[in-house]
């Protein structure tokens, strides 16, 4: 995506009220600063014919997706004022609870044709908006997505975690001899990242059991998935985000196994590509009318598919005679753990494009609740095995 012409005088404005609260900063209850050409009694409003104003005269000089939302800002505002920080928080590609009601309590439509509808777009053009009506239910956070987007930096890190598990398993197939099932061979579970109920105490196999796969074609499955439905999720959200959700499903599946299904070793990424995948769709439909992608229902139902088959294919290995007994193949409760985060730590994630997530009640809540569930698992690895008197299959 090229670059867009420069706003001019709007973008001098935004310099300078940063300039402003860098020297003087913003004491408790008091308005921003605000330029004295806009804001000449520093009350931190402009009226919206000074604002409509500005934007006639600089139309030409400012890109048309902005424009639109700086309008729509305006006949959102029925006091005839703007808020000087919601207009500089616009023009330094920021966004708050207050600007976002503003737009979407605002009595106009954007006027503009769908970001899909324009023409003479390049392919990397298209792609930004198909990867924008994948993901985003409302067109203005398309608009605002593809303002944006820089591709700098890029979806590292689905990219970077599916190459690791990748090159984890061509290792591991190289040094066992075996590509297919390689579960069922005698020595893998000798491997430092596999989670093993007698090893729970190495904290690391809580979260390195994602580079160790089953076979190829567990690994074919997670791939697929993760960069599919990651991929994208990434572009728009970006990678802390993504890897916020990823992370906890990946620690939330291991400690969901070590509660549920205490014999059991875990390995795989389906923990956290669950949860990608469980809060992408959980967001389509609680979003489903605003939805634009095209064949939503077909790519729910693939996805709801290989999930399926995964899945199944887990349940099936879990209860499979065991090439290692007494230690039963790798359990299968890790998916549900995935899901579980997907759904309520996920779903506030993708939900909130562009927002503060500790500003959304929602988002602490679910928060609380995840480090009460891994408080929890915790306590209950360091007491409950003894207690129970579980008799754990041997170490490897």
């Amino acid at each position: 995506m090229g670059e867009h012409p420069s706003p001019g005088p709007a973008v001098a404005a935004c310099a300078e009220a940063e300039r402003i609260e860098e020297l003087e900063p913003e004491a408790e209850g008091r308005p921003p600063a605000a330029s004295e050409d806009f804001d000449p009694g520093n009350t931190g409003y402009i009226s919206t014919g000074k604002f409509r104003s500005l934007l006639e005269s600089h139309s030409s000089n400012m890109d048309p997706h902005k424009r639109e939302v700086l309008l729509a800002l305006a006949d959102s505002r029925e006091d005839g004022q703007i808020c000087y920080q919601d207009f500089v928080n616009l023009m330094s590609n920021k966004r708050s609870n207050s600007f976002r009601q503003a737009i979407l309590q605002g009595n106009r439509r954007l006027s503009s044709k769908a970001l899909l509808e324009e023409k003479g777009l390049s392919l990397s053009q298209r792609l930004i908006r198909h990867v924008a009506y994948e993901t985003l239910p409302r067109e203005i956070d398309r608009k605002w997505y593809y303002d944006s987007y820089t591709c700098c930096p890029p979806p590292w890190f689905m990219i970077t975690v599916t190459l690791l598990e990748v090159a984890f398993f061509l290792y591991n197939g190289v040094s066992l001899g075996q590509f297919v099932l390689q579960v069922t061979h005698p020595r893998y579970l000798k491997n430092s990242l596999v989670y093993h109920p007698q090893l729970r105490a190495q904290a690391w196999r809580y979260l390195t059991y994602i580079f160790m796969h089953a076979g190829i074609e567990h690994l074919g499955l997670n791939v697929v998935l993760q960069l599919l439905v990651g991929v994208p999720l990434e572009m728009v959200h970006g990678a802390t985000r993504i890897g916020l959700v990823y992370v906890a499903g990946v620690v939330a599946g291991s400690l969901a196994v070590s509660v549920a299904d205490m014999t059991a070793p875990v390995v795989g990424s389906s923990g956290g590509v669950y949860a990608l995948v469980s809060a992408h769709l959980a967001n389509i439909v609680m979003n489903w009318s605003g939805m634009k992608c095209q064949f939503k229902l077909l790519r729910m139902a693939v996805a709801l598919i290989c999930m399926s088959m995964e899945f199944g294919r887990a349940v099936w290995l879990r209860f499979y005679p065991s090439a290692y007994p007494p230690c039963p193949h790798p359990s299968f409760v890790a998916h549900l753990g995935g899901v579980a985060v997907g759904i309520t730590l996920g779903v506030v994630v993708l939900r909130n494009y562009e927002q503060r997530l500790q500003d959304q009640s929602l988002w602490w809540i679910f928060v609380a609740m995840y480090t009460v569930f891994v408080l929890f698992a915790i306590f209950w690895n360091i007491f409950a095995y003894t207690l129970l008197d579980l008799k754990l299959p041997p170490p490897p």
